[in-house]
């Protein structure tokens, strides 16, 4: 009996040819391995909603909102304050978070909050992740003495705690406002970027591409610039994000022991701490601002795994 070998081959290459191979770049590798995280997606709508809401509702500086009351001034007390919010049927009433011990709108009051925390920690988040790449980078890169001097200056901050020194920190910037208070932090919150960094960097100049620049003669700056720092994103980005989570939470942290945000500005630190004491007879009070937080955080956490996993091919979460 003979076999027909032909046919199976001219099947196969005819659907071989009739298959189409989509090349696509790192980047949109990246973006698609993203956008199938779903817990990076949930993150990434709550934030935007929650952005949108502080940033619309109140305005932002000469930027009018559309909610008619402000978060500065007072009010009449109605019904001992309590939330005028419903559920079902949906209904904002007058004052759908409640109102303070002098009748200020609560619901501004937490959109000025979380403005502010929002602001701060996008702030500490720069600023922390900007200053640890670069020293990252210079001691992953050039090693030896300047490696060594980077280094130990990072582990005696690290040993010191980042409390502590965001106390401190706040204490002495918290009268000069908030966004020079958040530079600040930003200061003092860099260590791990730079560990991480300086850990990537440490890998990659002894690769052959490095090598090669090498050998061609191409100076230190370019190769740092062009063939190993955008090898280092996906590590920047991930730390960038989680930099703006540890920054909210740090912020509140400071602003509850009464060391950051200063009155007549507020945030959602500020509000926990300034009602903290009527948790029990308005809990509202004590809740909103809190809610806020949690909210904020988790996204932004949510949002860091996703880029996460998007950025290490080795994840096998999301499928390319």
């Amino acid at each position: 009996m003979t076999l027909n070998t032909e046919q199976p081959a001219a099947a196969s290459e005819s659907a071989a040819q009739g298959m189409t191979v989509v090349a696509r770049t790192q980047a949109q590798l990246v973006l698609r391995r993203f956008f199938r995280h779903r817990g990076a997606l949930v993150g990434m709508v709550l934030f935007l909603l929650v952005f949108l809401l502080a940033f619309t509702s109140i305005g932002f500086g000469p930027i009018p909102g559309w909610w008619d009351k402000p978060w500065t001034g007072s009010g009449t007390l109605l019904n001992r304050g309590k939330p005028t919010l419903s559920l079902w049927p949906f209904s904002l009433g007058e004052h759908p978070f409640g109102q303070d011990n002098i009748g200020k709108d609560y619901f501004a009051l937490t959109m000025r909050g979380a403005q502010i925390s929002i602001i701060v920690a996008i702030t500490i988040g720069i600023v922390a992740t900007a200053i640890g790449t670069v020293l990252g980078a210079i001691a992953g890169f050039y090693r030896g003495r300047v490696e060594a001097v980077l280094m130990r200056f990072t582990d005696v901050m690290i040993t010191i705690p980042v409390l502590i020194i965001a106390a401190v920190v706040g204490k002495m910037a918290g009268n000069l406002g908030p966004y020079f208070m958040a530079v600040m932090l930003g200061l003092i919150t860099w260590t791990g970027v730079a560990r991480l960094v300086r850990g990537e960097f440490l890998s990659l100049r002894e690769k052959e591409f490095v090598e090669s620049a090498r050998a061609v003669g191409t100076s230190s700056k370019r190769i740092i610039f062009k063939h190993i720092l955008p090898n280092t994103l996906g590590v920047i980005i991930v730390s960038a994000t989680l930099a703006i989570s540890s920054g909210i939470l740090l912020e509140t942290a400071i602003s509850f022991l009464g060391f950051g945000v200063k009155s007549p500005d507020t945030s959602l630190g500020l509000l926990i701490t300034d009602y903290k004491s009527a948790m029990i007879t308005r809990p509202w009070l004590f809740w909103w601002p809190g809610i806020f937080i949690i909210l904020i955080a988790l996204s932004v956490n949510f949002i860091g795994d996703g880029l996460r996993d998007a950025f290490d091919p080795r994840q096998n979460r999301v499928r390319d």
